[in-house]
């Protein structure tokens, strides 16, 4: 019986090993040194992080003067070119503030007119004060010749004493009309300088209602609202009607010519990115879409230290916490690709250092 049993096991067929499982296994770990091998070099050369999102200048549209809105000449989300008028204010109050600075402007036109025509009357007053002085000058030279004359004559008995006395007389009244005339000519020289000085301030007065045309002007353009640079406006916040406040944020305008890219990289990956180095870019919402730029400049501080509470390490409980600095990069692109992108989309860069 024994050597049945071993005969019987000796006829059946001996069982093949199973060679799928290693092949299986051999694959595996060639793919994951392929892999492993890919990965080293990729990373020898770039720098990733997905962190990072679209950016750009939103400017808030204020009014720079208060009143009610009279037209609105766009929709929400519409583009908009530079310099567009996008909103009316109703301007009839700030036209009559014009009209009346061009009043006092003219009034004071006027009083510098009246002041010039009274340095010219006073001027000519002088003029003739000055010849009085002269003719009085001349009057009194005359009579104190006379004068000495006559008192040598009446030593000799040639004249009576009357007529010297009449002499003397004369020699006075000379004196004193020379002492007015010059009292007069120095009054009217006076009023020359206090005419012209009155002219001065009058001067001063229509500078000033210049400015004020200037201004009154300056507050009537105010009322026209225009488009600061172009591009898609966005955050409507008026209606037809509706009175405004100065100050008052009306609309945002997306800047079309300021998109670019915001990255958070990691202070430890800085030492690796430099300026003008070429980064690939990729936007979630487009996956197709296949973007370059160049790295532009770094932020002067980590994006904690801007946030509205900074943390404050100087406490016992610290943990430290690898940090992030924002990069921007500036997005190599045609104009219908920019259109494309909003400000707020994430994107994946890989910034290119070898």
């Amino acid at each position: 019986m024994a050597q049945k049993h071993t005969s019987e096991e000796e006829n059946e067929p001996k069982k093949k090993p199973n060679r799928v499982l290693p092949i299986i296994l051999g694959i595996v770990l060639l793919g994951g040194i392929v892999f492993g091998i890919k990965e080293y070099i990729y990373y020898s050369k770039h720098v990733d992080t997905d962190d990072a999102q679209i950016d750009g200048n939103i400017s808030p549209v204020v009014a720079r003067v208060g009143g009610y809105v009279d037209s609105i000449t766009f929709e929400e989300n519409e583009h908009v070119n530079d310099g567009q008028v996008l909103v009316k204010l109703d301007d009839r109050d700030y036209k009559v503030k014009l009209e009346q600075a061009f009043d006092a402007q003219k009034n004071a036109s006027a009083g510098v007119n009246v002041g010039q025509s009274q340095i010219y009357t006073v001027a000519a007053n002088s003029a003739v004060a000055r010849a009085g002085v002269t003719s009085a000058a001349a009057k009194l030279e005359q009579v104190s010749k006379d004068y000495a004359r006559y008192a040598n004559l009446v030593k000799d008995g040639s004249i009576t004493q009357q007529q010297f006395d009449q002499s003397k007389s004369d020699l006075e009244v000379a004196q004193a009309n020379y002492k007015a005339a010059q009292d007069q000519y120095t009054a009217a020289q006076q009023q020359v300088g206090t005419t012209k000085s009155q002219l001065t301030v009058t001067n001063t007065g229509v500078v000033s209602r210049q400015a004020d045309v200037d201004y009154a002007k300056l507050q009537l353009s105010y009322t026209t609202i225009t488009a600061p640079s172009a591009g898609i406006v966005s955050k409507k916040n008026i209606q037809l009607g509706q009175l405004v406040q100065a100050g008052q944020t009306l609309f945002s305008i997306v800047d079309d010519n300021s998109i670019f890219i915001t990255a958070n990289f990691k202070e430890t990956q800085l030492d690796k990115i430099r300026s003008g180095q070429k980064v690939d870019i990729d936007v979630d919402a487009y996956p197709e879409l296949k973007l370059h730029g160049t790295v532009y400049n770094f932020s002067p501080a980590t994006g904690a230290k801007f946030s509205l509470l900074p943390p404050d390490n100087a406490t016992g409980n610290y943990v430290k916490v690898v940090q992030r600095v924002p990069v921007k990069i500036l997005i190599n692109a045609d104009k219908d690709v920019m259109a494309k992108l909003r400000p707020g989309m994430s994107v994946d860069v890989s910034v290119i250092y070898n």
